[in-house]
């Protein structure tokens, strides 16, 4: 591993890790297809990369297990969630349940390892200013956070919770990462010296000496952010870091056989995807969409969803709060449902599981998933693996 500033306070990233230190490798097959230019040709690059990719990845083998857990309900922009496709006057607000997902493998070392994808702390993501000026919104509007909380919010587990209920302990796991940071504390999941205002003290790592894999462009992010950009990210959630937590990398990248960090640049920079290859074949996990209506738009039953990719000839109907590339983006979910086998319980819907999902609540309606996976379980995850 490369020396890594500890300076949280830093204005940029720190130095990308040695992948062959977390038994890692880069991906070939994608060197330089972000680079081309005109941008439909860069697309055409993507597609083929990723058709080339998708054979020699499903060759390697698959992961040991893999199990996914709901967090959390919370409420969500209808606008956002479909680039403004669906325009429902009495809904302006859905929820959608984020899941986190345990992966075990084996990297390229053969050292048994463990990833935790998603490991949403609730508490953190409410500091994001979104959902800060949310909460103060409800809060000057009698009986708004009742309301809330009865339709919108809804708790399931925290990660501490899911690593006791898969019998696991802070000690079994190796690696936590995100697909891009929006609305998370970093504070919350790898502890921080200083203390989070409103707290009595500083946190502890919740995955013991686990590091934070994370794109080199999304940690720039979050150290200098932009005015477009600052509403969906908790501003102080590096301080008190100690940035030797993370382990940075920079494209794709391969973290073990049936296990790929997919760089799916757009909605963020640095956002990447989770490529599991399992005895159904390969799943891909994301927030480009929020449900596979944002992925497979002509099979959608959501009102607009259709209409959108019918008028304008696209492909994929992205989620999109942020738009820092939109044509990245949508370069970013052709590549994802290329790399995603058919459902072997229905081969029209792909394996693409939303790592944030829209919730199939019939108080939703109409803006409800026109087909939905309902998680992922294969294998038996194990303690004690190292």
């Amino acid at each position: 591993m490369t020396d890594l500033d500890t300076t949280a306070s830093s204005t940029t990233a720190s130095s990308t890790t040695d992948l062959a230190s977390i038994g890692a490798r880069s991906i070939p097959e994608f060197d330089g297809v972000h680079d081309v230019w005109p941008r439909g040709a860069r697309l055409q690059a993507v597609r083929d990369a990723a058709t080339a990719y998708k054979k020699r990845f499903a060759s390697q083998g698959q992961v040991h297990a893999v199990r996914s857990v709901d967090i959390a309900a919370a409420p969500y922009p209808v606008s956002f969630a479909f680039n403004g496709a669906v325009t429902v006057p009495h809904l302006p607000l859905i929820s959608m349940i984020n899941r986190m997902i345990v992966v075990q493998y084996d990297d390229w070392d053969g050292r048994a390892r463990t990833l935790v994808f998603e490991p949403t702390v609730p508490a953190g993501s409410a500091e994001a200013p979104f959902y800060a000026n949310l909460q103060a919104l409800a809060d000057g509007i009698p009986g708004a956070n009742k309301v809330l909380e009865a339709v919108m919010l809804k708790y399931y587990n925290e990660p501490k919770d899911v690593l006791d209920k898969l019998g696991l302990s802070a000690d079994d796991i190796d690696f936590c990462t995100f697909d891009h940071l929006h609305v998370q504390d970093p504070r919350m999941i790898l502890g921080s010296t200083d203390v989070i205002p409103g707290e009595s003290a500083p946190r502890e790592p919740i995955f013991g000496k686990a590091r934070m894999l994370v794109h080199e462009r999304e940690l720039a992010t979050l150290q200098s952010l932009h005015p477009m950009q600052w509403a969906w990210y908790v501003e102080d959630g590096l301080s008190g870091v100690d940035l030797a937590m993370f382990a940075t990398f920079t494209g794709d990248i391969e973290l073990g056989p049936g296990l790929t960090l997919l760089w799916t640049p757009g909605h963020t920079d640095g956002n990447h995807s989770l490529c599991i290859n399992t005895p159904d074949g390969v799943w891909v996990s994301s927030e480009n969409g929020i449900s596979l209506d944002n992925w497979q738009p002509e099979l959608s039953k959501i009102p607009g969803v259709r209409k959108y990719h019918e008028i304008y000839g696209r492909e994929i109907c992205p989620n999109s709060n942020t738009l820092e590339d939109s044509l990245d983006q949508y370069d970013s979910m052709i590549k994802e449902k290329i790399m995603a086998d058919p459902s072997k319980k229905d081969p029209r819907w792909l394996q693409i599981l939303p790592s944030t999902e829209l919730a199939p609540w019939k108080r939703f309606w109409p803006v409800l998933p026109t087909h939905v996976h309902g998680g992922i379980s294969y294998g038996t995850i194990t303690a004690g693996r190292r």
